[in-house]
């Protein structure tokens, strides 16, 4: 079986919520689970498989008072990683009714880091089971990777977890 991680940040908040969740649709033992905080992105280029979970974009990115996030600092060196050929799925948490215009940017902000690095980029979801105003991460008449909204939605992401976890064993050949 192909190795795969499941890279997220940051720790103890709604992301490490969810990227335990989806570590667990895949089976104990079949993933393994990496905070980003104070880690070389190189060692992506480890696994066949590769998980992203991504914060929302808020504050921090449109405030230059606000310190860098630990996936600011992750993905400044993204660009010396060799993500050719495998095969990568990105969730982001948002905010549909109070970012309803900018729900799940990171999504978007994600795509357009990893698509250059020849990344594979799977797990794409329609925008039917949401709503909000816009995204940059909505290309195309879908999601590039899944949307979760723990703020106003927290019942629905078990389920639209384990949909998107059974999308995405199939893609990565579970």
């Amino acid at each position: 079986m192909a190795k795969t991680g499941i890279f997220y940040g940051p720790e103890k908040g709604s992301v490490d919520r969810v990227a335990h969740i989806v570590a667990k649709e895949f089976g104990e033992g079949n993933v393994d689970l990496i905070s980003v905080k104070d880690k070389d992105p190189k060692l992506m280029e480890q696994y066949d498989k590769i998980v992203l979970g991504v914060s929302t974009l808020g504050m921090s990115n449109w405030n230059s008072e606000i310190g860098k996030s630990d996936w600011d600092t992750f993905s400044g060196n993204l660009e010396n990683v060799n993500l050719q050929g495998k095969d990568v799925a990105v969730f982001s948490l948002g905010d549909s009714v109070t970012y309803s215009e900018h729900f799940v940017d990171a999504l978007g902000w994600m795509y357009d880091k990893l698509k250059p690095l020849g990344a594979n980029l799977v797990g794409f979801v329609d925008s039917g089971d949401y709503e909000f105003e816009g995204s940059e991460g909505f290309r195309d008449g879908k999601f590039v990777g899944l949307p979760v909204d723990e703020d106003t939605e927290p019942e629905r992401t078990e389920e639209r977890v384990k949909s998107w976890v059974s999308m995405l064993k199939n893609d990565f050949g579970f």
